[in-house]
């Protein structure tokens, strides 16, 4: 007997109504820095006033509506409010320069700009003719101060593979990738996560990075309220704010990227500090060195290192509990429950064990490709499978471990930098012939952006003033933080620069001033 009601399989859920005819009154979200506890009762009316003002602003299904804003409950109300209307949310990175904002609403083309207080007069520069609604951040629902009508707003009939999130990530060519993540790709991963994880309803944790990465929204916090625990949520990081929470909040699991790891470290008070209500504590997003996990793994029962990336998940891979405590964490664990990986050589044929290749991923929490790039998409995914520039080996016990990169890109901080969009930056300088840009490995950020620059005939420039137009056009964590001036940059026989040799030269001129 056929028990599937013919169109009705494919349904993507409303969260908040279930969730909050689950559990009305258990909190779902406490926002730390207004000491403010909010249900999940209080989370579906929220959302239920903002798609109302949406709607009202004419936001209809498959529409993108932009955020500029800090963390907040506001952004849960606006990604929920987005899920019932059937629209996408699009969440960009209010760090970047002016500039680099324009091109990325360029490419999106919104509806609406949804912005904080701090961002608002920024987005109506940048996109005047795009409606903007301001965000005061003060706990109200966003949109709230819209003329909302009596009747409720419009539910779209919303599928697994409609999209819910554009996130951007780096671009090798200049210009970031839109992943365009699903409600489908996002539930799958909230579930993937759940189940390989460990979590439940008991459990609560801090989501200390921006949602405008997928660390933000889809390590943590979504897996955590669709089990019916407890997210909590400040505005922004900040390491004393970040060990008083660790403190009061008394979370039992957390994740950050190593950069929070060593700064929260650093703070008056960690060495005292009683961290043993921490099931255990995850690092991810950058390479973790061992100085940076020692003072966490004497304090925290269990420190574990996880991998993922904007594409597929992000949680590809999961430590369990017995093989942490075996010190396992050379490695990012075995796969998680319903994710799929491949080894392979430059040919596209699996690698044995013990053989360096390199990872492909899939699983039903991979994306939908990149908004509106098609020959990235194609060159990104074959036949269901995502290439992710990564070189991984597995051990014959089916852990991975991350060697290398295949691709050029360099995580500072927890931030992707593409070497191609801060040299594309510097060529716009008028006395700059040509630029080679690097990661060199950091104590602090994990890897520090630097550059090697020539310039034209008869021209000069600072390595300050050089760092000085970088910053201009490009965001504080991309800008180098050190720019060496050389008579050519070294290239191979076709012309190409190479950038392995130039970092030689970074590396020759940073010893000679040491």
């Amino acid at each position: 007997m056929n028990f599937v009601v013919p169109g009705l399989r494919d349904r993507s859920p409303d969260w908040l109504e279930r969730l909050s005819a689950l559990w009305p009154d258990r909190v779902a979200v406490t926002d730390p820095d207004t000491a403010t506890d909010y249900t999940y009762g209080e989370l579906r009316a929220r959302a239920e006033v903002v798609a109302r003002g949406l709607a009202q602003l004419g936001v209809r299904q498959g529409d993108r509506v932009v955020l500029l804003m800090e963390n907040g409950v506001e952004m849960l109300d606006l990604l929920f409010a987005c899920g019932r209307l059937g629209a996408i949310m699009v969440p960009l990175n209010w760090r970047l320069a002016a500039r680099e904002i324009g091109e990325l609403i360029r490419d999106v083309e919104p509806s609406l700009i949804v912005a904080g207080t701090d961002c608002a007069d920024l987005a109506h520069m940048i996109a005047p003719d795009i409606p903007l609604v301001t965000v005061s951040g003060d706990g109200h629902p966003a949109c709230s101060d819209l003329p909302a009508p009596e009747e409720p707003a419009p539910r779209a009939d919303v599928r697994l593979n409609d999209p819910w999130l554009i996130l951007y990530t780096g671009g090798t060519t200049g210009l970031p990738k839109g992943a365009i993540l699903t409600h489908g790709s996002i539930l799958w991963n909230a579930i993937n996560t759940a189940i390989s994880w460990g979590l439940s309803e008991a459990d609560v944790g801090p989501s200390f990075t921006p949602m405008f990465h997928t660390g933000g929204l889809n390590v943590f916090t979504l897996p955590l309220l669709m089990l019916g625990g407890r997210v909590i949520l400040p505005r922004r990081f900040d390491p004393i704010q970040a060990l008083r929470i660790l403190q009061e909040q008394r979370p039992s699991v957390m994740f950050m990227v190593p950069t929070m790891f060593s700064l929260v470290a650093e703070q008056p008070g960690f060495e005292t500090a009683d961290l043993s209500h921490l099931r255990w504590a995850i690092s991810g997003g950058a390479p973790l060195s061992r100085e940076t996990a020692r003072p966490w793994k004497e304090k925290v029962r269990l420190f574990k290192q996880g991998y993922g990336l904007t594409e597929v998940g992000p949680n590809n891979f999961a430590t369990s509990d017995a093989d942490a405590a075996r010190n396992m964490d050379h490695t990012v664990g075995r796969l998680t429950m319903f994710a799929q990986a491949r080894l392979v050589d430059d040919t596209g044929a699996d690698v044995p064990d013990g053989t360096v290749g390199e990872l492909w991923l899939a699983g039903p929490h991979m994306c939908a490709g990149y908004w509106r790039r098609p020959e990235a998409t194609a060159e990104a995914f074959h036949d269901g499978w995502f290439a992710t520039g990564d070189l991984v080996c597995r051990d014959a016990e089916g852990f991975y471990r991350i060697v290398d990169r295949k691709k050029d890109m360099i995580i500072t901080g927890g931030e992707n930098v593409y070497p191609a969009e801060v040299e594309a930056v510097l060529a716009m300088h008028p006395s700059v012939r040509e630029a080679a840009v690097i990661g060199v490995a950091d104590d602090r950020w994990g890897q520090a952006v630097q550059a090697a620059v020539s310039l034209r005939p008869d021209q000069t420039a600072s390595e300050q003033e050089l760092r000085e137009f970088c910053r201009e056009n490009l965001a504080r964590y991309k800008t180098p933080k050190k720019i060496v001036i050389l008579p050519d940059l070294p290239k191979n026989a076709a012309g190409k620069i190479l950038r392995a040799e130039a970092g030689k030269h970074l590396r020759t001129r940073e010893t000679e001033s040491a």
